[in-house]
């Protein structure tokens, strides 16, 4: 039986000013290399949905208004990534997180306002019994504290779910920007699940990382 896992892909790393085909690419033929595992990819909006939540601000205090902006630029990369993997992708992005049966490679988007698509891969791991999910961002580590306005931020390599959450805001914001967001860290910690966080561009180290090997990351353990 294969074993089951939860990516959730950053949108920073799909498109990160335009659409970069070189990483779509040589993800997709990682991930295809793995005869032994099932993947659910869960794709975020990045930057395209914080620009996109920006330019709404001006017209809209509404969170949902605000909220739709940013699912349909998840759908925007999920449909690229779909597209990328041809035949091996189930046949359409899905976005409700439900029991999968296919046993190709399932590519979802976000869902619905309120919802973040790291609390949406948090629902895919719980409708379909999957107790790691895969966070691939653009940076090597969580930090102690945000390392673009702190010089002396230091990595951390290992932390509980009760000790990150006192690191972030308790609050969701749409388009905030942290390593993993309140309401999925919440969810994930009553789920006792294990998130590992690493650099979606460092494939070289993704590759350690799937074969089990010592790789560069955090992990946010129960």
């Amino acid at each position: 039986m294969k074993e089951k896992l939860v990516i959730s892909l950053g949108g920073s790393l799909i498109c990160p000013e335009k659409v970069d085909f070189e990483f779509i690419k040589n993800f997709r033929n990682l991930i295809l290399s793995q005869k032994e595992k099932w993947f659910l990819i869960c794709c975020g909006g990045g930057k395209i949905a914080r620009e996109y939540q920006r330019a709404g601000r001006f017209f809209s205090k509404n969170n949902k208004d605000l909220d739709w902006l940013g699912i349909f630029a998840t759908y925007l990369n999920a449909q690229i990534v779909k597209i990328a993997f041809g035949k091996s992708a189930f046949e359409k992005v899905l976005s409700r997180p439900q029991k999968i049966k296919t046993s190709k490679i399932v590519i979802a988007s976000g869902w619905k306002p309120g919802f973040s698509t790291d609390f949406d891969s948090v629902l895919w791991a719980k409708k379909n019994k999957i107790e790691k999910i895969l966070n691939l961002t653009n940076v090597d580590f969580i930090y102690d504290k945000d390392p673009k306005k702190f010089k002396d931020a230091k990595p951390i390599l290992k932390i509980s779910w009760t000790d990150y959450r006192k690191l972030i805001s308790q609050k969701f914001k749409p388009g905030m920007n942290v390593p993993f967001d309140p309401v999925a860290s919440k969810l994930a910690q009553k789920l006792k699940l294990k998130v590992f966080f690493l650099n979606g561009r460092d494939l070289s180290n993704l590759n350690k990382f799937l074969k089990g090997e010592n790789f560069k990351g955090t992990v946010i353990f129960p």
